[in-house]
């Protein structure tokens, strides 16, 4: 009996802390790893709530790579890689819910051109919000002055100004770009040989950046795919305090002295006071950051949508919730809810990913202006998952007992 080497796709996830926001990706990759020959790679970076124990209790068919420190998103990555056994392999984040055809468009694509190195995807928040880091141009001293100064926020399609997030090119539509997201970056294994993996000076941040401009030295574009989307829900594995600001420009102040030695020294010193000003106005939004937003006093206007089965053991986790007072509306589809709407607002809607696709909830929230905080059910789960910031950690209901119960554990960022 010959043993199989190679996989059509490998699916390399660092997770840490994260275990209720990952379980939620996992069922949408469950989804669109349909007919595909793939596998998933799940590297734990020594994460402090029981991730290991509850991933291998309830994805069996996933690997799990347990290490006993955070050795950052950079390593993590390549330890994954070492063992993938992919044509292709996708680098994605665990507070990530993709489409169930995205996998297959994206591989699609990979394939109609040798010169195609790697590929990334529109991201939009959980608000429905698109991330302009989905398609970027590299942190030139140029760029990054843009950037760090705001300017970019004034001219944010300016083809000289905002260079840094490419805006002069529509978000809907595919092109090439520069640098892709390592939140969903999917690169041909043949190019990964020539380039090597993620960087390992950065240990979060910057890492993408570097492999994105490897990949076109070596002679490959990097494919932006505009025109489908995924949801990256943000703020979850990294909180936006004074240590994520110092790596994130940390990150940009290596990949300018590697690539930009001649131009290194004065944007050095434009850094140190970037990192300078950002650090105290990271301190004084943490002082003012109201951290329960719940009005328990409020009654919670909430529509529940999908399946029966599954809308019935979605509310039960919200209602265990005693937090939060809500009056509950079940509906069986986005139509259905889109009438709910134009009668009466909704200030929670949870989708329950069954009958329901992800593609529709995607569109839908990219499309909707429906001003309700959303949140994700997947058959099967046990948690409830939203977020509206990136700024702080998402919202988790979570179910203590398998199998319908009231007693539940409610957290919230």
């Amino acid at each position: 009996m010959l043993f199989k080497l190679l996989l059509l796709l490998s699916i390399i996830i660092v997770n840490y802390n994260v275990k209720y926001f990952i379980e939620q990706c996992l069922y949408s990759v469950q989804k669109a790893v349909a007919g595909i020959d793939a596998e998933v790679i799940i590297v734990d970076n020594n994460s402090a709530d029981e991730s290991v124990g509850y991933l291998q209790q309830n994805f069996s068919w996933v690997t799990i790579i347990s290490n006993k420190e955070n050795v950052g998103y950079a390593i993590a990555n390549n330890q994954g890689l070492q063992i993938a056994k992919g044509n292709y392999i996708l680098f994605l984040n665990p507070d990530t819910i993709i489409a169930e055809d995205c996998l297959h468009k994206s591989i699609s694509i990979l394939q109609q051109d040798n010169k195609y190195g790697a590929l990334g995807i529109h991201m939009v928040d959980g608000t429905g919000r698109f991330l302009p880091e989905s398609k970027r141009g590299f942190p030139s001293p140029k760029a990054s002055f843009f950037k760090l100064t705001g300017l970019i926020k004034i001219f944010p399609r300016s083809k000289p100004v905002a260079q840094y997030y490419m805006g002069w090119l529509p978000a809907n539509e595919n092109n090439l770009v520069e640098v892709l997201s390592g939140a969903y970056m999917m690169v041909k294994k043949e190019v990964l040989e020539k380039t090597g993996g993620f960087d390992e000076q950065f240990f979060m941040y910057g890492e993408d950046i570097e492999l994105s401009y490897c990949i076109g030295q070596a002679g490959y574009k990097n494919y932006y795919l505009g025109k489908d989307s995924i949801i990256h829900f943000k703020g979850e594995s990294t909180k936006k305090d004074i240590r994520y600001t110092k790596l994130f420009y940390k990150a940009m102040q290596v990949f300018v002295e590697k690539h930009y030695q001649n131009k290194s020294k004065g944007y050095t010193l434009l850094l140190q006071m970037a990192i300078t000003i950002s650090a105290g106005l990271s301190f004084i939004r943490q002082l003012f950051i109201k951290k329960d937003i719940t009005t328990p006093d409020k009654l919670m206007n909430t529509i529940v949508v999908g399946e029966q089965t599954e809308t019935k053991k979605a509310e039960e986790i919200l209602m265990g919730d005693k937090r939060v007072k809500r009056k509950i509306t079940c509906l069986k589809d986005i139509t259905q809810m889109r009438k709910a709407l134009q009668l009466q607002p909704a200030d929670e809607i949870v989708f329950c990913a069954g009958k329901l696709t992800y593609k529709e909830i995607i569109q839908f929230i990219e499309q909707a202006n429906a001003g309700a905080a959303y949140k994700f059910f997947a058959t099967g789960s046990n948690s409830i998952v939203g977020s509206v910031s990136k700024k702080n950690s998402g919202e988790i209901i979570v179910s203590l007992i398998k199998y319908g119960s009231n007693e539940n554990m409610f957290a919230q960022g």
